[in-house]
């Protein structure tokens, strides 16, 4: 091996171990594939040849976008940690921003922030909400300096010290009111957050910025696209079947070449129980994970609309990808149903040589699938693409294995899900229509033949290449494997990535491999042993469960970590959760950045020159065990962590 976990394929032995031949056949995998053939549009040997073009502006001009690195990776890599802190990279600062609770006014309900969970539920509706996860940066007139970060909050925090620990803080136990019930409701959701650097070169909130607004799991929201309206969708508050209220447990996200936010709903099905004090759940409630009785949050002791026995059609309503406008603080978010409704981690764009947008995102549970959506129309740049999301195709990934067993690569195609022209969901009578087929998204991938992953997280795209990339985390439960997802009781995760077949992202086939197989070499030494990991992970940049993940303009793939942190047993030496970064051609993975205790790190987004980064810090002190941000007794908060070099260049170079 080279220094500085640089690999290359020649320093591997003739007579390879099970774990090097894995690492020698994906790197042969450009040529025995043929993934440098003629006629791939945007091919491999773009990809290879770097320096990597800039993404969303050109680095030959002085427009503030972002010039190409002399090399990829230029930062040093940093130990693993189990401290209550972050720790990063040399010659890079870390600094806290919009915590839950930081406020966004100067007046009224929420325009300070109590520090022991006493806030109202209506103070922490005009609060930054709990537990950050997808974030983006929309800069104001393509500036680096100011703009409007937009993120989600999945869930509120739990532990068994009580129900919504740390939403309430002291006062934590107790029984469901519906005061508690509004609070937890407005603590999740998203947040539009008006950001600024000042004259000292710290990003602070902009207060009663007219931007400022938080949505919640109770604002009024539009359902769009060809389920809407639907007999599935419809309920004794919206017979019309097309107005909802609210979005939650949001994780990922994605954003649109026309400025707009998209928040990705996730685990909506732990919300959804009954008081009837019976399991009275049909089989589509069932595969979407439904509680049978009584939920750990509650809502449904309240709320009535949270009983599935008294609102069946409720939970239909939740499960898709919302579009919001960031820069109309009157607009109301769109529930794009033409995108299927499962438990939607991200959502990554890609535009094809004719100008559809397609969508990718993964179904996050054990054993479910990968998406991607592909618009009838075309992006207009500067024109009307509000209703682009609303009419298009939608698709399931079937990963087939390579024509040699176990060489970790193969061939794919994208499986139509469509009641008139799948004659397989035609035949099937559980979908009565279009509508049904997107509303029960699972069941029909189910019924096409998808193959079974291993948590689908988030989904990235190269952006020159157009390369696919996919977290997927991890699959404890695992017994049978195929090439993509190798290993049983699978720990430690993988990612896979894809191209498609001629650079077009409307193809329905592609060829893929697996980029990196997460293990743990200091655990398992014996490196024909998959569980150590493929070749480019280390003792020194060993991590489990990818989650979050995300390139830069230049190409620098960056990947976070929500997996087990207890540092011991099969996680041995890995420490708390962590970013890195990845060299896509050398596939050279560096460790840059480790959260505080028992967090998990995600989200990431830049400004607009690669110079400053945004990431979340999620569920510190989860288990009990952190004080962060603020040390001492302080009750445990998610927070923005902002990143910038010393040196004020760009981040990872």
């Amino acid at each position: 091996m080279k220094a500085s976990h640089q690999i290359d394929p020649d320093d591997l032995p003739t007579n390879t171990s099970a774990n090097e031949h894995f690492q020698a056949v994906v790197d042969k995998a450009v040529n025995r594939r043929g993934f440098l053939k003629s006629g791939l549009g945007l091919s491999a040997a773009v990809f290879l040849a770097g320096p990597l073009a800039a993404c969303g502006g050109s680095s030959s001009k002085d427009d503030g976008g972002p010039t190409p690195p002399a090399s990829l990776l230029g930062f040093t890599a940093i130990p693993i940690s189990t401290a209550d802190t972050v720790a990063i990279a040399a010659g890079y600062t870390a600094a806290v921003l919009a915590p839950w609770g930081a406020p966004l006014f100067t007046a009224g309900p929420g325009s300070s922030w109590a520090g022991d969970g006493s806030d109202s539920a209506a103070a922490q509706a005009r609060q930054v909400g709990d537990n950050h996860d997808g974030i983006h940066y929309f800069p104001l007139a393509n500036s680096n300096t100011e703009g409007l970060l937009v993120m989600n909050h999945e869930y509120t925090t739990t532990t068994d010290a009580g129900i919504y620990a740390w939403l309430f803080g002291a006062n934590d136990a107790g029984p469901m009111t519906t005061e508690r019930a509004e609070k937890a409701i407005n603590a999740h959701g998203v947040s539009v957050i008006h950001i600024r650097r000042n004259t000292a070169g710290k990003w602070e909130i902009v207060l009663d910025s007219a931007y400022n607004r938080r949505i919640t799991a109770a604002t009024p929201m539009e359902l769009t696209g060809p389920a809407a309206g639907a007999d599935l969708l419809k309920t004794s508050a919206d017979p019309s079947g097309r107005q909802v209220l609210g979005t939650f447990n949001n994780c990922g996200n994605g954003w649109t070449p026309w400025n707009t936010y998209l928040t990705c709903e996730e685990n909506f099905n732990n919300y959804f129980g009954t008081t009837s004090g019976a399991d009275s759940r049909n089989d589509a409630q069932k595969r979407y994970g439904l509680s049978g009785t009584s939920t750990f949050y509650g809502w449904e002791q309240v709320v009535d609309r949270f009983d599935y026995v008294k609102e069946p059609n409720e939970s239909n309503r939740f499960g898709w990808i919302v579009e919001i406008d960031p820069f109309n603080p009157g607009s109301t978010p769109k529930k794009r149903t033409a995108l299927g409704r499962i438990k939607h981690e991200n959502a990554a764009y890609a535009l094809t040589a004719d100008k559809r947008i397609v969508v990718y995102t993964g179904d996050d549970q054990a054993n479910d699938y990968v998406y991607k959506f592909v618009s009838d129309g075309v992006y207009r740049e500067g024109g009307d693409n509000a209703t682009l999301l609303d009419s298009g195709k939608l698709y399931v990934a079937k990963f087939k294995d390579g024509a040699a067993s176990g060489d970790f690569m193969g061939d794919g195609e994208w499986i139509l899900l469509d009641k008139a022209a799948n004659p397989v969901l035609a035949a099937d009578s559980r979908f009565a229509n279009q509508a049904e087929v997107l509303i029960l998204t699972r069941l029909a991938a189910d019924a096409v033949g998808a193959t079974k992953m291993d948590r689908p997280e988030w989904v990235t795209v190269h952006p020159s290449s157009g390369e696919v990339y996919v977290t997927l985390t991890n699959n404890s439960g695992r017994s049978t494997t195929d090439d993509a997802n190798p290993r049983a009781a699978n720990r430690y995760g993988q990612i896979v990535r894809w191209r498609e077949t001629g650079g077009n992202a409307a193809a329905t086939t592609f060829e893929w491999d697996i980029f990196v197989l997460a293990g743990n070499p200091v655990r398992y030494t014996d490196r024909s042993d998959l569980k150590s990991g493929s070749a480019n992970i280390t003792a020194d940049n060993t991590f489990n469960s990818p989650d979050g993940l995300g390139f830069d303009a230049f190409g620098r793939l960056w990947i976070q970590t929500d997996g087990n942190y207890s540092n011991a047993g099969e996680y041995e030496g890995q420490g708390n959760n962590q970013m890195l970064c990845a060299d896509p051609v050398s596939k050279e993975i560096r460790r840059f950045f480790v959260g505080p205790k028992e967090c998990e790190v995600t989200g990431l987004t830049f400004t607009p020159d690669g110079k400053t980064m945004f990431i979340n810090i999620q569920h510190p002190g989860e288990a009990g065990d952190s004080h962060w941000p603020e040390g001492g007794n302080a009750l445990p908060r998610s927070a923005t962590v902002v990143i910038t070099k010393d040196d004020g260049g760009v981040i990872g170079s």
